[in-house]
């Protein structure tokens, strides 16, 4: 998961608001204007947080709250609309998001409430010891591992692979690297398994989603969370 906050909201004016506000803070942000714009940066890196508005062009916020959540379950969400009805906040609230903020809001107040939001789902985080990677989502003690949303059965020896390229996202690791780290013996450099088992992850994740790369294959050298 990225460090940075992803600001969804379709005014310019509370858009720039919003990101002066937090860069001043020391956060990195992305601002996107719509629906579809928010889902292209969620696909490439997850952000910490997301600050979303419920009027967007297109895709409703209501409906991107319900994407992030299926597919991005770790992703903390503060809602802030101008849509003031009680039956509004608990639903938006029940559906998922940490948090609901209405127009106009106080900065420090808003503040505060993202610093509590991303208190909270470090801790869960760190509990549970969850691993994620753009759509990926592992939870290791679980053994178990969703795409999208979606869970994916694994055996033990593709699961432990992918957890390793997990924990260690853009790093570069050779055949014989995951091969004495998952299998616990010298490799000799013969050995196909790597290669097949590499293959049926990705065939698995695939399945799910296959308009996205995760696992790229860095020639002559390895394998790396792309």
């Amino acid at each position: 998961m990225s460090n940075y906050i992803l600001i969804v909201e379709d005014d310019n004016d509370i858009s720039q608001m919003l990101r002066e506000l937090l860069q001043q803070e020391g956060y990195a942000i992305k601002q996107a204007y719509a629906g579809t714009e928010a889902l292209f940066y969620l696909e490439k890196e997850c952000p910490k947080a997301v600050i979303l508005d419920l009027m967007l062009p297109g895709i409703s916020g209501e409906e991107l709250l319900s994407k992030i959540k299926t597919a991005y379950p770790q992703t903390a969400v503060i809602v802030v609309s101008a849509k003031e009805e009680l039956q509004t906040r608990i639903s938006i609230l029940r559906s998922g998001a940490d948090d609901y903020i209405t127009k106009p809001f106080d900065t420090n107040e808003l503040l505060a409430r993202l610093e509590a939001v991303l208190r909270r789902s470090a801790k869960e985080q760190i509990s549970e010891k969850v691993l994620q990677y753009k759509d990926i989502v592992m939870s290791p003690d679980k053994a178990h591992v969703t795409v999208a949303g979606v869970e994916i059965k694994l055996t033990r020896r593709e699961f432990l692979i992918l957890k390793l390229l997990m924990e260690n996202s853009g790093k570069v690791f050779t055949k014989s690297n995951i091969y004495e780290s998952v299998w616990n013996e010298e490799f000799l450099g013969e050995d196909n398994a790597v290669n097949v088992h590499i293959s049926n992850l990705r065939q698995k994740i695939a399945k799910v989603n296959n308009k996205e790369t995760y696992i790229e294959t860095v020639w002559g050298i390895g394998f790396k969370m792309k």
